[in-house]
């Protein structure tokens, strides 16, 4: 489970995010949904630590995430906005050089890769150089990195960006995996299809305040529209907030 505490960031005179509070359940999918620039991006860069608030908390399974940030990172699987890889390695090399950061080694993590290949579909560049891969073929890659220790919490910023129809379809499957697993997924994304099919909970971000917290129904009877991407942009657009 991750909690979000009232956190508060600002970058010089500008406020990113404000007062930001919401809870990712274990065994669901939390939407963390915002237009460009809403501060969506600095609140996930908080919870997984690559930034601290200024004020507030993350919780990563009831404890602070700031008291041992190494400790917190073990029990986390992210995929950040940005996935480079390392270009000399090979697929296979640079998810089990990860693999072995978190302290994997031997044939369970030689049989963890074999599974993430297959998972991910990843057969026929998993011993080619990441140099000149596409970038649905480096997300592949980072995708994997994050999953490969078996993480209780996965973090997941625009997985499927850049992916085509039958890759999409293969992370999404993925995703609803780690939900059946009992784990907590929070997954950012811009298409509305993929949040009306995979998140149970949705939490919508506008100029750095939480406007919306709540399950898709709840959201659609907020913004009064059947259709969810209609009622995103209605509710984006107010100063109101649903209490879930």
């Amino acid at each position: 489970m991750i909690e979000a505490r009232r956190l508060h960031r600002r970058f010089g005179d500008v406020v990113a995010v404000d007062e930001v509070s919401f809870v990712a359940k274990d065994r669901a999918i939390t939407g963390l949904l915002g237009p460009n620039g809403a501060g969506k991006t600095t609140t996930l860069r908080m919870l997984y630590t690559l930034i601290a608030p200024d004020r507030g908390d993350v919780l990563v399974d009831g404890e602070p995430a700031r008291a041992d940030v190494r400790a917190t990172r073990a029990k986390l699987g992210v995929l950040p906005d940005a996935c480079a890889v390392y270009p000399r390695l090979t697929a296979r090399e640079n998810i089990r050089y990860f693999g072995e950061l978190q302290g994997l080694g031997g044939d369970a993590l030689e049989r963890r890769l074999d599974e993430l290949v297959v998972s991910l579909d990843m057969r026929g560049i998993e011993n080619r150089r990441a140099a000149g891969f596409s970038n649905g073929e480096r997300r592949k890659v980072a995708i994997a990195r994050a999953l490969v220790h078996s993480p209780q919490n996965v973090i997941l910023d625009e997985p499927t960006n850049g992916l085509d129809v039958m890759s999409t379809r293969g992370i999404r499957e993925q995703v609803r995996r780690l939900k059946e697993q009992g784990r907590c997924v929070i997954f950012s994304s811009h298409v509305m299809q993929e949040v009306t099919a995979l998140c149970d909970h949705i939490v919508v971000i506008a100029k750095g305040r939480v406007v919306a917290d709540g399950t898709p129904e709840e959201l659609r009877a907020l913004g009064g529209h059947e259709n969810l991407e209609d009622a995103f942009v209605k509710i984006i657009g107010s100063d109101q907030g649903l209490e879930a």
